[in-house]
């Protein structure tokens, strides 16, 4: 009995040491880009680019990401006329959390207070995919601090089932620690490409995101159990924020892909259009990671929006050309 158990505690400390050493190695290959702001219960890594004077833009990233998702193809697109902030979400990338781990609605709270320590003068925000559920609860709690939502490929809705590419983080929170430990991380190394080609479907994947794109990060436990944490609390607190869409109070416009394997364009997209007094929605061709695959065409939609100018209205899925 003693050496089974012996084994097995041997076993666990090797992968564990694995995991902590892989973590290092991602974080070696993705250094912190940016600076780092303290706000309540949170340190949060951000890069803030363009001239300081020109209209601001706050980007947020989705589930499994960081702030280099944006940085990757569309950013400095934008910077030459505006002032851009990419945010590593509460938890997520070089940002780290003191406390309790946020949910949706207490990351938007945390984003809130940069916007504010920044003394941004209402920035358009952008959310890309569960920050675009971020996104949407700052644009209801904290209308005032944002001139509206640009929101790219969100999750807005409650969602029944997890999109395949993340079903692996349906860990009950009680294994959490020790499967974040010891299996998270070495499954990831065997199986990463194929769930970042699941990703990015029908896109194909660039040879750098490993590294420009910020994707490395990913395989750390941090990174498992902050994404474990949020695809197990979405569903009851998009329930939540949809039930309040009819007051929004702020403009907010969707861009989905059409060929989108993560997130329904239909659910997330046209329903979610539908319910938010104005909201428009526009879609163009590709997959979920249009800021990384489709960067020309996001560019020009949110130039668009900057403008006030969006193509598509009233809940309509149409194509943009």
């Amino acid at each position: 009995m003693l050496f089974p158990l012996g084994v097995l505690g041997v076993a666990s400390l090797g992968l564990a040491g694995w995991s902590a050493y892989a973590g290092r190695k991602a974080e070696e290959m993705v250094p912190a880009d940016g600076q780092f702001v303290e706000v309540p219960g949170a340190h949060l890594h951000y890069v803030d680019i363009g001239p300081r004077d020109a209209p601001a833009i706050v980007m947020l990233h989705g589930l499994m990401g960081q702030l280099r998702n944006f940085s990757h193809s569309l950013s400095e697109r934008l910077a030459a006329d505006h002032r851009v902030i990419l945010v590593d979400r509460p938890g997520w990338g070089h940002s780290t959390i003191d406390g309790p781990r946020p949910g949706i609605v207490a990351q938007a709270g945390m984003i809130a207070a940069l916007i504010e320590q920044l003394e941004l003068d209402t920035p358009l925000l952008v959310g890309h995919s569960m920050g675009g559920a971020v996104a949407l609860a700052l644009g209801l709690d904290r209308p005032e601090l944002v001139r509206g939502l640009a929101l790219i490929a969100p999750l807005s809705q409650p969602v029944g089932t997890v999109p395949k590419p993340f079903a692996g983080l349906l860990a009950p929170q009680p294994l959490r620690p020790a499967i974040a430990w010891l299996v998270a991380v070495p499954a990831g190394t065997m199986s990463g490409a194929k769930v970042a080609q699941a990703v990015f479907a029908p896109d194909p994947v660039p040879d750098d995101f490993a590294t420009r794109g910020g994707g490395a990060l990913s395989l750390r436990p941090k990174s498992y159990m902050a994404g474990s944490f949020e695809i197990r609390a979405a569903p009851a607190e998009m329930t939540a924020l949809a039930a309040r869409y009819a007051s929004f109070r702020v403009p907010v416009a969707i861009l989905y892909g059409r060929d989108d394997q993560v997130l329904d364009p239909q659910l997330n997209g046209a329903k979610t259009a539908a319910e938010i007094p104005g909201a428009t929605i526009d879609r163009i061709a590709g997959g979920h990671m249009l800021p990384v695959s489709h960067a020309g065409e996001t560019e020009a939609w949110l130039r668009r929006v900057l403008a006030g100018k969006p193509q598509a209205t009233g809940g309509a899925l149409t194509d943009s050309r």
